[in-house]
């Protein structure tokens, strides 16, 4: 602003002057001049460009880090909740296992040896709790409950008087979930409804 003031001062001077510029080292002084506060001007447009340029790359580059640093922190939460889940998954067989093995036990079995199911039935207990420590948990339908495709999957199909379509009738295996995901889905029969009641 300070040279521009100076350069209207010292046209206004020309013409108060009435100074002429038929001497051509006066005008190659003032196109001299000119020319360098063109050059100036130009240098000030491009530094301002420069810094604008700079300011957005440098915003850009404070975006992706905080993108970066948020990916990270939800990578290494779902790397804690869900690192163990094929471990998890080999374990849901001991799990079976020790249903099956107590589903088989009859009463001269519990009467014979009550400390042996009685060790079953504490470590399957253990088990479920280490599971739940680890924010798996069971998922246990019974008759009646509604089928749901995103927990049961449905092993077969079967017209039973008394329910509803898609009414689960039998459950095959217990499903279990890790934090908000399916680790597997509870095996079930599904009702197909009642039977057809015959046209009079």
């Amino acid at each position: 602003m300070d040279e521009m003031a100076k350069h209207k001062n010292r046209h206004d001077l020309m013409e108060n002057e009435e100074i002429f510029l038929d001497d051509p080292e006066e005008l190659a002084e003032l196109e001299a001049e000119i020319t360098a506060e063109a050059a100036e001007q130009d240098e000030a447009a491009a530094l301002r460009a420069e810094v604008a340029d700079l300011k957005d790359r440098l915003l850009r580059a404070l975006a992706d880090s905080e993108n970066v640093r948020k990916r990270a922190e939800r990578d290494r939460r779902d790397a804690e909740l869900y690192g163990a889940t094929r471990l998890a998954r080999d374990l849901l067989s001991v799990h079976d296992n020790f249903n099956r093995a107590l589903e088989h036990v009859s009463e001269q079995v519990r009467a014979a040896a009550p400390g042996l199911v009685e060790g079953i039935e504490l470590t399957q207990r253990e088990l479920l709790n280490a599971l739940a420590r680890n924010k798996i948990e069971k998922i246990s339908p019974q008759a009646g409950d509604r089928f749901d495709p995103k927990l049961h999957h449905a092993m077969f199909e079967a017209p039973v008087p008394g329910t509803r379509a898609g009414d689960i009738i039998q459950t095959m295996s217990e499903g279990f979930t890790i934090g908000d995901r399916l680790l597997r889905p509870a095996q079930v029969g599904v009702s197909s409804g009642g039977p057809a009641v015959p046209q009079a």
